[in-house]
């Protein structure tokens, strides 16, 4: 929620995003807005060509944009290198998360063993197993489950209905939205007879500093060692990780993506939504995999995929446009083949001795 009694001006927001003020330095604002919805009192941004043509049309009071815009403008601007961060910037000034609990409550569940560092906050209705540690500050929401010898780092969050299965590993500063579970079984299973037995699944669930899950995430525990994610990844809602994975530093995974077992995702890597990873393979550093692309060989380092099967993206680009026109291209081989056919059979008769007579 915004703090609507937070006012700055513009000055003070220059300083923060190193930017340099064209107008008004102190000109006072008191919340971030999006860039229709601005009035004389929000800040807003423009980095794209369309938005900074309407900026003769906006009524905010200051406008972030690029540091080679130029041209004039009524309004207030701060001009710096990367408009969309700053802004980013500036939300979280107007928006900082304010505690809604305090404390450990009475309500929760408390395992023997439980350490703790300092501020630590547990909702109600939470239940926290045997020899537990958390550092200073987290916070856990109503409603979370944390297994048996659980570690989490200072300042990590954790919303409500998260389950963290016994003996994994939260870093610091991470976020884990709601219903999203850390550490369930990984889908081991081999046959016997006409029955499947299940393989124990011993490992751990791994999370690094600074990594956001999103909703509904499903990130299963290694059959042995570890599943883990790096350090500042973020993942999107409903994505789903499976044993034994392995994913790289400061990678983005985005809704309903699918990674199987034993894949190996490298750092700063992008995957779009709705694609599948297949089991066993690497994903190389830097590389980007376009939405529900169905990824069966292993990816090279900076490679751009798409498709099913993956296919480089300049060429999935000419396979698309090549799709709508198949009916067409259909009707017209098949009249070709009945053309061809046609000669080969006048060719055939004229060739013929029998045919002179």
């Amino acid at each position: 929620m915004n703090d609507r009694s937070k006012t700055v001006s513009v000055s003070h927001i220059a300083a923060l995003i190193s930017g340099e003020v064209i107008g008004d330095p102190d000109k006072l604002v008191s919340r971030a807005a999006a860039f229709e919805q601005a009035d004389e009192r929000s800040i807003t941004f423009g980095d794209k060509p369309a938005i900074l043509k309407k900026l003769a049309d906006c009524r905010a009071g200051a406008v972030v944009v690029p540091e080679t815009f130029d041209a004039p403008c009524a309004a207030t601007l701060i001009r710096c290198k990367q408009p969309r961060l700053a802004f980013a910037k500036i939300m979280e000034l107007f928006n900082a998360r304010k505690r809604s609990i305090s404390g450990i409550s009475a309500a929760a569940i408390i395992g023997r063993g439980f350490e703790c560092g300092e501020a630590v906050v547990v909702g109600g209705n939470a239940f926290i197993g045997e020899n537990v540690t958390m550092g200073a500050r987290v916070v856990v929401h109503p409603g979370v489950y944390i297994g048996d010898g659980v570690r989490i780092g200072e300042d990590t969050e954790i919303f409500p209905n998260v389950t963290v299965m016994d003996q994994c590993v939260i870093g610091r500063r991470v976020i884990i939205h709601p219903g999203t579970v850390i550490g369930s079984d990984g889908f081991g299973f081999t046959p016997e007879g006409v029955r499947h037995r299940k393989i124990p699944q011993t490992g751990i669930v791994e999370i690094e500093d600074d990594v956001e899950i999103g909703a509904c995430n499903t990130i299963d525990r290694a059959t042995f060692g570890r599943t883990l994610i790096g350090e500042g990844t973020k993942t999107d809602n409903m994505v789903h990780i499976a044993h034994n994975v392995s994913i790289g530093a400061h990678s983005i995974i985005v809704a309903q993506v699918g990674i199987a077992g034993s894949a190996t995702i490298g750092s700063h890597v992008t995957i779009a939504g709705q694609a599948g990873i297949g089991g066993h393979l690497q994903i190389g550093d830097g590389a980007i995999v376009g939405p529900q692309a169905g990824v069966a060989r292993t990816i090279a380092p900076g490679r751009v995929v798409s498709g099913t099967p993956e296919m480089d993206h300049r060429t999935w680009l000419r396979v698309q446009r090549v799709i709508p026109q198949l009916p067409e291209l259909k009707k017209q081989i098949f009249e070709l083949e009945k053309r061809l056919r046609s000669l080969e059979k006048g060719m055939d008769a004229h060739s013929d001795p029998s045919s002179d007579e």
